[in-house]
């Protein structure tokens, strides 16, 4: 087991890894920007340091910098978190380079599967229904001819990365031509790569995750699926576990074929295979991602198997004791993810408890919430034995949370969670058009 592991990210999967990480017994290394000087990642770290400017490029994203952070503290190990590098193979490169375990697959898994483009591919040979679509495109004149085979709608994605970014519908050739040159400088812009592919809109749809876990042994596990059709610009408002348009029967199917592919595909670590299911219930598989997930707490407080520990466990070599029969898919769990709409230094922060809520923050009284990362600053959960309860009961501790200093997206949650759509769990991807 490693002796000391330094935490590549902030915020609150920071916060998040940390305790996962004293839970162990292993000691842990912060590392922060200027701007997150004061934050609390580095005030439970058991070392911290500076890597950097505020902007994202000169510090999370500086790979030599946080090795040599690495490497100057003595850490055996760098867990990425989500975002940043954490879906780099270059840095999981480096990081071995140097002797330094990458807590994650390695970085000639995450090349393989990295690319949109190519893991479709894989996916169909490993046996998934795969949404039809197209490798890297070179030009629009190629984009227009796959949309007139697929038929409209059609969507441009970026080929690498995640979050949301560098994907564009286009429902006509013109909105194609007008989307192709946006799609690529977006996607250029964050992540570095303008590599774009087209694929076959499948609307109406609800997005449908399944979370997996693999060894190096030969061990997969499938634990549940989640629903983040609650999107906006496809960026993840609300997700739930288990979904309620899956039924016992499709859940049992589902899992069974994304264990038998991740096996096939030879995957290492935490992931997740992404899935639109069509209002037939039909799965289409989207992507993978090769990383941990913003709404990993989701699963975690369903079936109680903590995945941050177990993904530090692989990466050591330990194999998986357990199969799905052993962890616990039923009940209900719901997460909203609480995002600041302005920066701005907290002033007081009251934070709901009781049994089975759960929320993952890195605020306290002082914190400074600035402009240059993601909104993302906490992520409310709650679990009970059925969805109509767990409702009531995200509800009561949505209007009991309460953060002073910045305004959030609090009360849009609530609004979202209390629409009968939501309640009755007859919703979609197209669930936040118009509001």
């Amino acid at each position: 087991m490693f002796s000391k592991i330094l935490i590549a990210n902030r915020g609150e999967i920071a916060v998040r890894v940390i305790r996962a990480c004293k839970e162990m017994g292993i000691k842990t290394v912060a590392v922060y920007s200027e701007a997150d000087k004061d934050t609390l990642p580095t005030a439970l770290a058991d070392e911290s340091i500076c890597i950097g400017p505020a902007a994202a490029a000169d510090s999370y994203l500086n790979m030599e910098r946080i090795v040599s952070a690495a490497l100057a503290t003595k850490a055996s190990a760098i867990h990425p978190g989500y975002g940043f590098l954490s879906e780099n193979a270059e840095f999981a490169a480096l990081c071995r380079k140097n002797g330094i375990a990458f807590i994650g697959p390695s970085a000639e898994e995450m090349e393989r599967l990295s690319d949109k483009s190519r893991i479709k591919k894989i996916a169909a040979d490993a046996g998934l229904s795969v949404i039809p679509g197209t490798d890297a495109l070179e030009s629009v004149d190629e984009a227009l001819e796959a949309a007139s085979s697929f038929g409209y709608p059609v969507m441009l994605k970026a080929r690498s990365g995640g979050g949301g970014r560098g994907i564009r519908p286009a429902y006509s050739a013109e909105e194609l031509k007008e989307a192709f040159p946006l799609a690529v400088a977006e996607s250029l812009a964050a992540f570095g790569d303008g590599g774009v592919y087209l694929e076959k809109c499948i609307t109406p749809a609800r997005h449908i995750e399944v979370q997996v876990l693999a060894d190096e042994h030969g061990n997969a596990v499938a634990l549940g699926e989640r629903d983040c059709s609650i999107q906006r610009h496809h960026q993840k408002l609300i997700e739930e576990s288990p979904s309620p348009a899956v039924t016992e029967e499709m859940r049992e199917e589902l899992l069974e074929r994304a264990e038998s592919a991740i096996k096939k595909i030879g995957y290492t670590g935490a992931g997740t295979l992404e899935f639109l299911m069509d209002k037939e219930g039909n799965f289409w598989f989207m992507e993978m991602n090769v990383r941990l997930q913003v709404e990993h707490g989701v699963t975690e407080i369903l079936t109680g198997v903590d995945l941050v520990k177990w993904q530090i466990r692989v990466a050591a070599g330990v194999p998986i004791p357990f199969t799905r029969k052993n962890v616990r898919l039923r009940g209900s769990a719901i997460e909203c993810r609480i995002n600041a709409l302005t920066p701005g230094k907290i002033k007081s922060i009251h934070v709901p408890g009781g049994p089975f809520v759960r929320f993952d923050t890195y605020l306290e009284p002082g914190t400074v919430v600035p402009p240059y990362y993601d909104s993302l600053v906490g992520k409310l959960m709650v679990f009970t034995g059925a969805r109509e309860e767990a409702i009531r009961k995200m509800k009561a501790y949505l209007c009991e949370l309460l953060i002073d200093g910045i305004k959030t997206n609090i009360e849009e949650e609530l609004e979202i969670i209390s629409d009968p759509r939501f309640e009755s769990g007859d919703y979609d991807t197209g669930f936040m058009e118009g509001r």
